[in-house]
C-alpha cells in the first residue's frame, strides 16, 4: 500500500501554531544575515541556527524537558516536523548538537536579538505601549543540590561516603553565601521569596513588561545575590529607553521597588513612579499626588499581570527549575522561553486591530 501525505496536509488550518510559525520565520528571515556570519561555507553542512531556535521555542511551548525527548518527537511528531519545515524523509540532528551549538549562540549574542525582533515585531504591530510598563523579579531555582553547597575553605562535609547521593547532617552548621559555595553550580546562591521561607540555591530574573498586552520586552539574569531589584529595573529601564529613545511615562512595580534608586531614577528622566509604597517609609519624589491619581490606580492593577509573564515561563516553559549552569546559558535559555511566551501571545493577537489590549495604564 503507497501513500502520498504531507506534513502540511495533517495540521489544522486554525491550529495555534500556524500563527506563532508566521511570526517566527519572519524574525528570522530578518536576522539571516547573523546566521551567515556564525557559520562557515566551508566544511560540513551544519544544522540551520534557524531550525535551532524554533526547535527550543517548540520545547518551551510544549514543556519537554529535554533536548533529548526533543529529538526524539521530532523522529515521530508530524506538527514538530511541520513546524521545522522538515519533510517526513529528513534526518533529525542529535541531541548534542544543541550543546555545541550553545557557545555560538553566546558569542553571537543569537537569543538576545531574537527576542529583540520578536519584540520589535509587536511594537510595529501596535500591539506593544511606550508609554506604560511594569518591572518585577523572581527566582529560578539552580540545577544544583544543597548538599554541593560546601564551604569554600578547609573540608566539606564528608556525609556518609555513598558517591552518588550521599546523606548530610546540616543541623547546627552557619551556611552562608560568603563562606560556602555549590560545587555543581559556582553561580548558585542561596535566597529565599520571603521571611520565614526555606532558602534554596537560586538564580533572579528580572523582567520588564508593556502593559498594554503584558508582553516581556526586557528581561535580565542575575546571581541571586549582587544585583538588587532597584538596581536590576534601573538598568531594563535604561535599556528599553535607548531602545525606544524616548522614556516611558510610568513604571509600576510593589512595595520592593520603594526605594530612592528607584524612584529618584524615574523622577531624574521624567518617569511617573507608580510603584506601591511601604508604610511609614518615605521617599522623596512618591507622596499622595501621585498615589490618589487614576493612572496610579490602574497602574497597580495592571502591573500584576507580569506575574503571568513569570508563572508561563516556570509552568509551561520549564523554568521553575533550570537545567542549565550559570547566569550566561541560563540567559539564552531564559530568553528563548520569554520569547515563546511573547509569540504565543501575539499569535492571538494576529487579525486584531492595532493598540487593542486588554488593558492599559
Amino acid at each position: 500500500m503507497f501513500c502520498l501525505i504531507s506534513a502540511e496536509s495533517r495540521v489544522p488550518k486554525d491550529h495555534p501554531l500556524r500563527g506563532i510559525k508566521v511570526l517566527m520565520d519572519a524574525a528570522l528571515k530578518d536576522l539571516s544575515p547573523l546566521f551567515d556570519e556564525m557559520y562557515a561555507s566551508e566544511g560540513r553542512p551544519s544544522v540551520p541556527p534557524e531550525r535551532l531556535l524554533k526547535a527550543k521555542v517548540l520545547q518551551a511551548l510544549y514543556t519537554i524537558r529535554s533536548e533529548t525527548l526533543l529529538i526524539e518527537a521530532l523522529e515521530y511528531n508530524l506538527l514538530f516536523r511541520w513546524f521545522l519545515d522538515f519533510n517526513l524523509m529528513d534526518e533529525v540532528w542529535d541531541h548534542s548538537t544543541f550543546s555545541k551549538n550553545q557557545d555560538r549562540l553566546l558569542a553571537h549574542q543569537a537569543a538576545e536579538l531574537f527576542f529583540a525582533r520578536v519584540v520589535a515585531m509587536a511594537r510595529e504591530n501596535g500591539w506593544t505601549s511606550d508609554a506604560h510598563f511594569s518591572v518585577d523579579g523572581t527566582l529560578i531555582d539552580a540545577w544544583a543540590s544543597l548538599k554541593s553547597f560546601q564551604p569554600k575553605e578547609g573540608p566539606g562535609n564528608p556525609g556518609d561516603g555513598d558517591p552518588g547521593n550521599r546523606s548530610v547532617d546540616f543541623h547546627g552548621d552557619k551556611r552562608s553565601n560568603a563562606t560556602h559555595q555549590s560545587a555543581t553550580d559556582p553561580e548558585a546562591q542561596l535566597a529565599r521569596k520571603g521571611r520565614g521561607r526555606e532558602a534554596r540555591l537560586s538564580f533572579g530574573l528580572h523582567a520588564l513588561m508593556e502593559n498594554r498586552n503584558g508582553l516581556c520586552v526586557q528581561a535580565l539574569v542575575s546571581t541571586a545575590h549582587g544585583t538588587t531589584e532597584s538596581k536590576a529595573a534601573t538598568e531594563l529601564l535604561a535599556r528599553q529607553m535607548d531602545r525606544a529613545e524616548k522614556a516611558p511615562e510610568t513604571l509600576a512595580a510593589d512595595k520592593g521597588y520603594h526605594s530612592v534608586e528607584v524612584v529618584g531614577f524615574c523622577r531624574e528622566n521624567g518617569i511617573k513612579p507608580h510603584v506601591a509604597t511601604v508604610k511609614g517609609r518615605h521617599v522623596h519624589g512618591l507622596d499622595g499626588r501621585t498615589t490618589r491619581s487614576l493612572g496610579y490606580q490602574t497602574s497597580q492593577k495592571v502591573r500584576k499581570r507580569i506575574e503571568e509573564v513569570f508563572g508561563w515561563c516556570k509552568e509551561i516553559g520549564g523554568l521553575r527549575r533550570t537545567r542549565k549552569h550559570g547566569t550566561d546559558r541560563i540567559g539564552l535559555s531564559t530568553l528563548l522561553i520569554l520569547t515563546s511566551y511573547n509569540l504565543v501571545r501575539m499569535g492571538k493577537l494576529l487579525g486584531s486591530p492595532p493598540g487593542s489590549g486588554l488593558a492599559t495604564a
